[in-house]
């Protein structure tokens, strides 16, 4: 579970927009730029060669 203090002050790195966290799949979701983030030992890590492209059916959910 991630720190709700914590995730309100985390943004996107690349396009600076806000972050939705994922806790089934464990990862903040930017989907401005379409990339999932993961959290690894409650530590995001916010690096783009990290993230991941989202699939088009992760881009249209909410």
């Amino acid at each position: 579970m991630m720190d709700t203090k914590l995730l309100d002050l985390l943004a996107c790195p690349l396009c600076k927009s806000a972050v939705e966290y994922d806790q089934d799949k464990n990862e903040l979701i930017c989907k401005a730029d379409a990339l999932a983030f993961p959290v690894r030992d409650g530590i995001p890590v916010m690096l783009e060669s990290q993230a991941r492209t989202l699939t088009n059916d992760e881009r249209l959910e909410k």
